[in-house]
């Protein structure tokens, strides 16, 4: 019994302080509810502060703290590092898609999805390393997609901002290594989220069908996602960095 204790306590989040980004819809709202649910204090920040506060109050446990904030505005970011405790993970789950053939791009729709993709996690975290905001041994876990590995018609702004990212988390690895602080990326394909939803605004129902049936898994659940943050997030993953975890069969 003395073992089996020891051996959950390694997967067990309780005790420690976990920021999660994004936390108002979709991947981000189950990654906050699920890490709250392993023993955690979370700290979760969002753009809309309707469904920011409704996943607030939907967390398990107390002493949770919730912030309003655009991360693509560096002051937003500043003032909410200010605002956290010490903290022994983060989970970056803010994102957005697009789906625009290379010969209709322009400068608007570059300049947003990577100041949101990728521009804001890197700047958060660049803060909270120079904040001194980050535990000894904490872990950091990037959203990224099997989109930076899987190439899809119309993806090519997407999958470069997590191609991007995936580059970001490896070097951070590397610089964080000294000090047991761990950087990982998953990489799932379709989760059943409003993600999903905007995706047939711009992409056809038979092609979102073919993918879904081709997907050797077929497409996933938020908790799928929160589950393997989940594990990053906690000890049993301490000696696991700079990787990326495809999701879905891929």
């Amino acid at each position: 019994m003395a073992k089996s204790k020891e051996f959950m306590k390694q997967f067990s989040l309780q005790g420690k302080t976990i920021l999660v980004t994004g936390a108002s819809s979709g991947i981000g709202r189950q990654v906050a509810i699920s890490v709250a649910e392993a023993g955690a204090l979370l700290y979760i920040t969002g753009r809309n502060p309707e469904r920011l506060e409704e996943c607030f109050h939907s967390l398990p446990g107390k002493g949770h703290h919730f912030h309003q904030a655009d991360l693509v505005d560096e002051t937003a970011i500043n003032a909410l590092v200010d605002e956290l405790d010490n903290l022994d993970g983060v989970v970056f789950s803010a994102g957005i898609t697009t789906h625009t053939p290379t010969k209709f791009i322009r400068e608007k729709d570059y300049s947003k999805i990577f100041e949101i993709n990728y521009r804001a996690p890197v700047l958060l975290s660049a803060r909270l390393l120079k904040k001194k905001k980050i535990n000894d041994g904490a872990s950091f876990v990037f959203m990224s997609s099997i989109a930076s590995e899987k190439a899809y018609f119309a993806g090519a702004l997407y999958s470069s901002t997590k191609s991007a990212i995936e580059a970001f988390s490896r070097t951070l690895a590397l610089e964080l290594s000294p000090k047991k602080i761990r950087s990982n990326c998953l990489q799932p394909t379709f989760v059943k989220t409003p993600m999903i939803e905007g995706a047939g605004e711009t992409i056809s129902q038979d092609v979102l069908k073919r993918f879904e049936e081709t997907s050797p898994l077929g497409f996933g659940e938020p908790d799928d996602v929160a589950n393997a943050a989940i594990f990053l997030l906690s000890d049993a993953s301490k000696w696991i960095t700079g990787i990326n975890i495809p999701m879905g069969g891929f």
